[in-house]
């Protein structure tokens, strides 16, 4: 038995896409899920025979399996990149922030930008 069934959803798997179906929809889908891991996704006629501890119908609401919220943001002054090398070198985050880098280098350097370079740094970011 599986913990929730989530049912009634249109499911973008992005697996199968092609012209004709460019996100991998799954109309009328249903997700199962047990022990906080998703277990099944497909039509809700291939999951009908389980059962589930809750029933869950999202009233034709798109969801998108597995997918993690990577927390971006469009604006800001400038990027981190150079951190990442930084951090793959073994750097710990207080020795990037002596360096001159971390969260507070960005919030200095967005706050420092003209709302015209933000805009165009964002524009460029869009294309």
């Amino acid at each position: 038995m599986w913990d929730r069934l989530l049912v009634d959803c249109r499911i973008a798997t992005l697996e199968g896409a092609g012209p004709a179906n460019p996100l991998g929809v799954i109309e009328n889908g249903a997700i199962a899920i047990a022990d906080g891991k998703i277990l099944r996704v497909g039509k809700r006629t291939e999951l009908a025979g389980f059962r589930a501890q809750e029933v869950v119908a999202l009233g034709g609401a798109w969801v998108t399996p597995g997918l993690i919220d990577c927390h971006t943001h469009l604006v800001f002054g400038s990027t981190r990149a150079d951190e990442h090398a930084m951090r793959r070198a073994g750097a710990t985050y207080e020795e990037i922030a002596r360096a001159g880098g971390g969260i507070a280098s960005t919030v200095g350097r967005t706050a420092a930008a003209s709302d015209d370079e933000l805009l165009e740094q964002s524009r460029r970011r869009l294309h």
